[in-house]
């Protein structure tokens, strides 16, 4: 598999991932009635971020996108956010988009990363950033409206590079 920079021309298979993604309801806040220009402003970062493709065969199973959390006095510290294609799911694209955006955002200089949003009842995600080393330092209690849980938490997580 290789992860590599996002280009334009990989909107094309970016785009059903993401809305596969979004459309299920279960990981992103974002919203399904967004417009594929919408989306497009929200999933490709703007320098000084990046956004990456995971591509196994040729085809693009996977991205992530990886930028600071937060301007000015924030900048130091990152934030990612990743999709994995439904039929890719279990093979490892996510530890490798994982690992990759990792070790981008410390050649970028950032001190640490924090995600804002990882949905509790996302273990698969919960487990893996914990293998990866995050930690959860928070949880904003049932600020995810899941649509077959109801109302879940938000996990806050954490780690320095």
């Amino acid at each position: 598999m290789e992860i590599r920079e996002f280009t334009e021309a990989d909107w094309a298979s970016v785009w059903p991932i993401y809305q596969t993604v979004v459309n299920a309801g279960e990981t992103y806040t974002y919203d399904p009635k967004w417009t594929e220009q919408q989306a497009h402003n929200v999933w490709v970062e703007p320098a000084p971020g990046h956004t990456y493709v995971a591509v196994d065969g040729g085809r693009i199973v996977g991205t992530a996108h990886l930028g600071p959390n937060k301007p000015g006095r924030g900048a130091h510290v990152a934030t990612a956010s990743f999709m994995v294609s439904m039929d890719a799911r279990g093979l490892g694209v996510g530890r490798a988009l994982g690992t990759h955006v990792l070790e981008a955002a410390r050649a970028d200089g950032y001190a640490s990363m924090q995600f804002n949003a990882v949905v509790e009842s996302n273990s698969g995600a919960v487990r893996l950033w914990q293998e990866l080393g995050f930690r959860i330092i928070g949880t904003v209690p049932e600020a995810f409206d899941h649509p077959t849980l109801g109302p879940v938490g938000l996990h806050i997580m954490y780690r320095q590079l």
